[in-house]
């Protein structure tokens, strides 16, 4: 009896299926309600195409911020696990390199300082490379605007070579030149202070800018400046291998996830970064915006998808003598709610999977032509259109937002043919 009952429900459920997608394609007698219909549709498409691109703008805006860290932050960052810095930087490094899974390796020191140049100072961040390996982890030559990069430029011996963010130089007037731009000043790290000469109570590094980057990035455009490691590590009182971290670049064919999980097990003392996790709070504020976006623009979904509701009811009213029919020929009230349980669900699929369609379309024209272009002067951009990016679980998580939406309708539909059954 139990299988007979189930089997019932089964044929019941497909037979209401069935007359709901007749009910969906078929011309009704009323003119209003075909119109009602595919406004309802209509506007269910726009809003999911909308959140379609609207995501896919977000993945292109991670991918930009992506490719502009490229250029200053290595694949792999080592940092130490207690305290400021890697004792033996300069052992770790040669360690380092001699791994096949590792293209080239090299320390940093990283601390804030005050940089004064005439009458004009700001704190800054400085960071000291190592002028001879540089190059290999990251693409410096690329952010230089203005200048190169080079620890020394025909500079006189006191003088360490020094490049500035664009935000650095502008709030203090500097330009690539041969000559003393300005001095660094840190506290010092070591030996005991004169209370009667504060001055004394900091050292100073004497500075010639040799060039002018910039990242696209807020973080490092605003107050970063490179110098050499060894005149860091002058400035700071380590006369050592001392570094804050160790960069690694990824050999040709490895990837750097792959290399980040591989040295988080073989170094374990280290904390082990790959780019993402360098930048994660840059990436976690995009992340933040766009899933919080994402729900902005399903409510709007739902504002639009409920307009099915007054197309469900004028159905329900036009096609109360097939409801009577149906009645008459034994069907059940259930089986009455569930074809027009299924009737708003399929309208809220239907104009759904169209605006899915339409969103996937013009974000790969967009991704692959560029139709939208930018604002602004080309000159002055690094990219001239809108960057845009499909990703594929985007566009699963909006279809089952909108099954979801059409579920829902499908449930609210159930009120009115209630009242006609009864």
């Amino acid at each position: 009896y139990r299988e007979h009952r189930q089997a019932a429900r089964q044929v019941a459920v497909m037979l209401a299926l069935k007359i709901a997608l007749r009910y969906l394609f078929a011309k009704k007698s009323h003119r209003a309600v075909n119109v009602i219909a595919v406004i309802s549709m209509a506007g269910v498409a726009v809003a999911t195409m909308a959140i379609v691109v609207v995501l896919s703008v977000f993945n292109g805006f991670t991918d930009l911020a992506h490719s502009h860290l490229a250029a200053i932050d290595p694949d792999v960052k080592l940092l130490p696990r207690q305290g400021k810095v890697i004792a033996s930087a300069d052992s770790l490094v040669r360690v380092l390199e001699g791994r096949d899974d590792v293209a080239a390796a090299a320390p940093v020191l990283q601390e804030r300082a005050l940089l004064v140049a005439g009458d004009h100072q700001m704190p800054v961040v400085f960071k000291g490379l190592d002028p001879a390996k540089a190059r290999a982890i990251a693409d410096l030559d690329a952010i230089v605007i203005d200048g190169v990069y080079a620890d020394v430029n025909d500079l006189p011996d006191s003088l360490a070579g020094m490049q500035a963010s664009v935000g650095v130089a502008v709030s203090l007037g500097l330009r690539p030149s041969p000559y003393a731009a300005g001095q660094l000043y840190v506290p010092r790290r070591t030996g005991r202070i004169n209370p009667a000469n504060p001055a004394a109570a900091y050292r100073s590094l004497p500075v010639a800018v040799t060039g002018i980057m910039q990242v696209d990035q807020p973080e490092y455009d605003a107050d970063f400046v490179f110098i050499p490691l060894g005149a860091a590590r002058r400035l700071l009182d380590y006369d050592g291998g001392e570094g804050s971290a160790v960069e690694v670049k990824a050999a040709m064919g490895v990837k750097p996830a792959a290399l980040v999980r591989d040295l988080a097990r073989d170094f374990p003392d280290y904390v082990v970064q790959g780019r993402i996790e360098q930048q994660a709070d840059t990436f976690r504020m995009i992340a933040v915006e766009k899933w919080v976006t994402f729900l902005m623009l399903v409510f709007i979904l739902l504002i639009a998808a409920f307009n099915i509701v007054s197309t469900m009811s004028l159905m329900v009213i036009e096609k109360r003598s097939d409801i009577s029919t149906l009645r008459a020929l034994g069907a059940r009230a259930s089986m009455t709610r569930a074809i027009f349980v299924a009737e708003g669900w399929l309208v809220t699929v239907v104009g759904g999977v169209v605006g899915l369609v339409l969103g996937v379309g013009l974000s790969l024209l967009q991704e692959y032509c560029g139709l939208v272009k930018l604002a602004a002067d080309p000159s002055a951009l690094t990219i001239d259109a809108y960057p845009v990016r499909v990703e594929w679980t985007d566009v699963a998580s909006v279809f089952l937002a909108i099954i979801v939406t059409g579920l829902l309708i499908g449930a609210i539909s159930r009120i009115f043919t209630r009242k006609t059954n009864n």
